[in-house]
This record gives structure tokens, sequence and C-alpha cells, in this order.
């Protein structure tokens, strides 16, 4: 479930594990309409009880109970750290799904063990309910590329492929995608994508040399330029229009 939040919704870790389910509209009704969504607001994160004095508790949420009688660190829910990570995504119908599935297992390991169940709201959690921090979900990541031999990438990388994957879909819509990677400022997207969207520009041009320059006849298998492919003079404006009369839907697109 956190490897299809985290590429589906394109989330940090922090963000996917301080998921609450106060933050998460799965209802029947939302569901029905295709309109499940989570709500990013804050973030998981453990830092130096130092630091967090010094600060003031500032931007702080809650603070975990310690596990250890006197870490150096604590674990906390705060804030995200700009304004536009604070944002809501819109869930695909089969990752809303396992959510539902989810909060039903959650549901039952509270039934049995009782009183021992250490209820945050939390989705992701431990079994009995303490936080389930990055480096868990990090640990279980990597078992899984070893057990099956797949390529050794980090768990941040289903957020940059979510990313790529949503400009390709949405034909380079940068504002769009923005939305749901929480980026601070559209320039972010654009500088560390661009190559994309680029890409796709480039097929762009392949496309029109197919449609309307491309010779009728290509050059022989023995490498050597076919005369005759030679001597076909590229379409002129005569040749643009018998094209787009013979092809209604084309001259529409074009109008």
């Amino acid at each position: 479930m956190a490897i299809n939040l985290a590429f589906s919704c394109s989330l940090r870790i922090g963000e996917l594990t301080g998921l609450t389910w106060d933050c998460v509209d799965i209802f029947e009704e939302s569901l029905a309409k295709c309109n499940a969504s989570i709500y990013i607001e804050k973030e998981l994160s453990r830092v130096s009880r130092e630091a967090k004095e010094k600060l003031d508790n500032r931007d702080v949420i809650k603070v975990f109970p310690a596990v250890l009688s006197s870490p150096a660190t604590a674990l906390v829910l705060k804030k995200p750290k700009t304004k536009s990570s604070v944002r809501r995504i819109w869930l695909p119908e089969t990752v809303a799904k396992m959510l539902v599935r989810a909060k039903q297992l959650q549901e039952d390991w509270k039934d049995i063990l009782g009183g021992e169940y250490q209820n945050y709201n939390l989705v992701f959690t431990l079994s009995n309910g303490r936080p389930c921090e990055e480096r868990v979900i990090v640990k279980s990541f990597n078992k899984l590329i070893t057990d099956n031999n797949l390529p050794n990438v980090v768990f941040h990388s289903l957020r940059h492929t979510s990313t790529t994957y949503k400009l390709k879909l949405t034909g380079g819509d940068m504002k769009a995608v923005q939305g749901d990677t929480g980026h601070a400022q559209l320039k972010m997207v654009s500088d560390v994508y661009s190559h994309i969207i680029d890409e796709d520009r480039r097929k762009n041009a392949l496309r029109f040399e197919e449609a309307f320059y491309q010779k009728p006849q290509q050059e022989q298998a023995t490498g050597e330029p076919n005369e005759a492919a030679h001597q076909t003079p590229p379409p002129n404006a005569a040749d643009i229009i018998q094209m787009l009369q013979q092809s209604p839907d084309l001259a529409s697109q074009l109008l």
C-alpha cells in the first residue's frame, strides 16, 4: 500500500507515514463517484529534542511517547515546511480500495489487542498502533527489491516516477502535476522534468514528418539513395489543402 500511495499520489515518505484517517476520504459515496481522496497537511518526522525545544515546538502537532527512557530524538507529527505541501490528492479507484481494506485490517488489530493497541489514528502503523517510521518502510522496500532481483532504486524514486508519468499522461500540464506533488514553485517541476516534455515535443516533429513530409519510397536496403524517392517534391499548399479536404477530422481539429 505504501508503494501504491507513493506512486499514485506523488508523496514524500514523511507525508505517507504522517497520514491520518481523518484526512482520508474513502466513504462509499466518494468511491461511487470516483471522488476518493487524501488530504496532506502534516508529516511524520524524527527530530532532535534539543532543536525541538529551541524552536519551542513550533509547527509540531503531536509528540509521540518515547519507547526508550531518554532518547536524543523525538518522533513528531508536524506541519509541512511549505504551504504548497498542504494539498488534496485524488485517488485511483484501486488504491482507494486498498485503503478500505487496510482500515478494516487495522480495526481487526484493535479488536485483538484491545487496550494494548495505541490508537493515534495513523494510516501506517506497526501492529500495536505505534507510528511506522520511514526506516521500517525503506527496509521492507529494499527487501522486496533484493528478493525479486529488481533494479536497486530508493523509495523516493516512486515520487519521481509518479511525476514523470503524470506529465506524460497530461500532455505536459505542469500546473496540474504541481498540485499533486506539492512543489513550492512551478519552476522546480519544469527544471527537473522538462526533458520529459522535450522528448514528447521531439516525437511531435517525427509525427509531422511521417504525416506530411515523408517520401513515399524509402532508400533501398543497400543503403543507396532511391532516385525516384529523391525526385518526389515535398507537398505544396495545394497538396495540403487536398489532404485536409480528404480528412474532415484533421481539418476540424486544425480549426
